[in-house]
């Protein structure tokens, strides 16, 4: 099938605007490139230092003529996402051996679970964990030993981070190595139905806790379509990982064999060889459009609308919300995973997956086909599935057919006609909203606006029952200058109830919502920032505020609104505890939302 005209349009827009940096960036990876494998211009005492503790490889690394992998690592046993990866360097390293290679744990960066610090402080630290991740990755290839790497992250802003270093460092082949979902607990659906009882003080804490630890039950990524998940698709869908990697379970032989599998692949794509495959070739404009029809498609993580742009501005790319919308606009969603849906990710894997999911869009024309990836030419393998047969890892076609039409459907009758995204801009200033999970009779919101300043004083009024009506719900001094951009996931509870009511409902702020957004309409990302003058410090309580999903407009209906001076908050209590003493000043330098919300761009 051609490609679709509007994709193709948003990728010549995308070219033209990116051309003069992304010249740049493929000059400067060409000229690293020139100089040949880096570890060549090594001296002695630098190389003696780097291949000290490597045992029966020190032979194979001294003398210079295989491949040696750099492992960029974010295990930690706190996440259940990444407590697979504890294993993982002993298993590359023997796989290197086996491929005529060496490999060696370059860095290890931090990796914070968001379900952990969800209405905590340290929330306030997790966007900027992105760039810390980005810092800490450059800071293990820097020392120049490693013709490819392999990188080690599933969760939230862990995959972000770490692709912006891979960019960076763009001259150096990069596979990403997922560790697979946990297998399925407690549905999803039944967790939040637990949830809004706490919230309405209908069940226990015993009865919460009891719930959460029934769906949070062991290794692997959580299980309903949040960020984490959200993030694998991306990898697989823009050619960094191999075909079928992503929602293969931990602990299984498959699992073990596509590992395997990766390392090699690793090996073969180095400048030494005869496929160089560098990160930054493959990680260009269209793969960048086909990772956005892919988070359409899927109804993915509103995050990503921050962490894509980022993630290309490291690449030379200049992504806008506006290219989002255009995407969207273009591409059905073919998939219903919570919160979307009642299905998790394994049951989307169970009913055709990212395989078949990458063969209707193919066949819409929405994907760009002649892309370059880890796994060859063209973005079809990735239609393809992986299977363990006798041992024998191979990659066969994906099914052709949906196994359930509930959770995956064909590009010809999908869930809706366009993406699970929508772009808002009015006198409130630019924002986005998913939609995927909202019933269409609440797509527009017409109420007063009750103003807070943080997360808390919302379920302080919710708990003294002061919302007895309709009502528009704005949270703002929640952007990345004011506090870090935290997640307000713990809101959606409160919210829902609210709407569970017959209530009119809605959320507006400049803060994040997360990958669990879920059926409250949410104009989230909202910027200009309130802590940067936004119009949204002007709001006050009682101001006719209308949010629009159907128009993408976001309307304070107030006369003299433009005409009002912002208000100012005492933020000093975001600048100390839990470490965000240490990120205050970086905090300062982080761009607007619609631009990545990023420090170091």
């Amino acid at each position: 099938m051609p490609l679709d005209a509007r994709i193709r349009d948003v990728t010549d827009r995308i070219i033209e605007r990116s051309r003069p940096a992304r010249e740049a960036y493929l000059a400067r990876l060409d000229r690293a490139a020139a100089q040949g494998p880096a570890r060549a211009h090594l001296s002695c005492s630098n190389a003696a230092h780097a291949y000290a503790a490597m045992g029966e490889d020190k032979a194979a690394l001294a003398a210079d003529r295989q491949p040696n992998l750099g492992i960029v690592t974010a295990y930690n046993d706190m996440l259940s996402a990444h407590q697979p990866f504890e294993t993982y360097p002993a298993l590359i390293r023997e796989a290197a051996r086996a491929a005529g290679a060496t490999a060696q744990v370059a860095g290890g960066v931090p990796a914070m679970c968001d379900g952990v610090t969800q209405g905590r402080a340290g929330m306030e630290l997790s966007l900027m964990s992105r760039d810390t991740i980005a810092l800490a990755s450059a800071v293990a290839m820097s020392h120049d030993c490693f013709d490819a790497a392999l990188w080690l992250g599933v969760c939230d802003k862990i995959v972000p981070g770490l692709v912006m270093a891979a960019a960076t460092f763009g001259h150096v082949p990069a596979v990403f190595v997922p560790a697979g979902p946990m297998t399925s607990g407690l549905p999803n659906d039944e967790k939040a139905k637990v949830r809004v009882a706490f919230a309405e003080g209908k069940a226990s804490r015993a009865d919460l806790m009891a719930s959460e630890m029934a769906s949070y039950h062991g290794p692997g990524t959580c299980t309903f379509y949040g960020t984490a998940n959200t993030n694998q698709m991306l990898m697989e869908i823009m050619g960094l990982m191999l075909p079928g990697a992503a929602f293969v379970n931990p602990g299984t032989g498959l699992r073990e064999a596509l590992t395997r599998a990766a390392v090699s692949r690793a090996a073969a794509i180095t400048l030494l060889g005869n496929d160089w495959r560098p990160a930054g070739r493959i990680l260009d404009e269209r793969a960048f459009v086909n990772g956005m029809v892919g988070l359409m498609a899927t109804g993915g993580s509103t995050n990503l609308i921050l962490h894509l742009p980022a993630m290309a501005k490291a690449a030379g790319i200049t992504l806008t919300l506006e290219d989002f919308d255009a995407v969207a606009r273009a591409v059905p969603l073919l998939a219903k995973v919570y919160p979307n849906g009642l299905a998790d990710v394994n049951h989307f894997h169970a009913a055709g997956g990212l395989a078949y999911l990458v063969g209707q869009l193919l066949d819409a024309g929405l994907l760009h086909e002649d892309v370059e990836t880890v796994a060859g030419t063209g973005i079809a393998r990735y239609a393809q599935e992986p299977r363990l047969i006798d041992g024998t890892l191979s990659w066969v076609e994906g099914t052709g057919e949906s196994l359930n039409d509930r959770i995956l459907r064909p590009a010809r009758d999908p869930f809706a006609p366009t993406g699970g995204l929508k772009q808002l801009n009015g006198t409130l200033g630019q924002g986005v909203i998913k939609v995927s999970a909202v019933k269409p009779e609440n797509h527009v919101i017409e109420a007063p606006a009750r103003v807070f300043h943080d997360q808390e004083a919302v379920k302080a009024a919710f708990k003294a029952g002061e919302f007895t009506g309709d009502v528009v719900v704005v949270v703002r001094f929640q952007g990345p200058r004011a506090n870090g951009m935290p997640e307000l996931h713990s809101l959606t509870p409160v919210l829902s109830v609210l709407l569970d009511r017959g209530q009119k409902v809605a959320l507006v702020t400049d803060g994040r919502m997360s990958g669990a957004s879920g059926k409250v309409p949410a104009a989230i990302h909202v910027a200009p920032e309130a802590a940067a003058g936004g119009p949204i410090a002007r709001v006050r309580d009682g101001d006719l505020v209308r949010l629009d999903a159907v128009t993408g407009r976001l309307e304070v209906l107030a006369e003299g609104f433009a005409d009002r001076p912002a208000v100012t908050a005492d933020l000093s209590a975001n600048d100390v505890g839990v470490g965000r003493e240490l990120f205050a000043r970086l905090r300062l330098g982080a761009s607007d939302a619609t631009e990545g919300a990023s420090i170091l761009f």
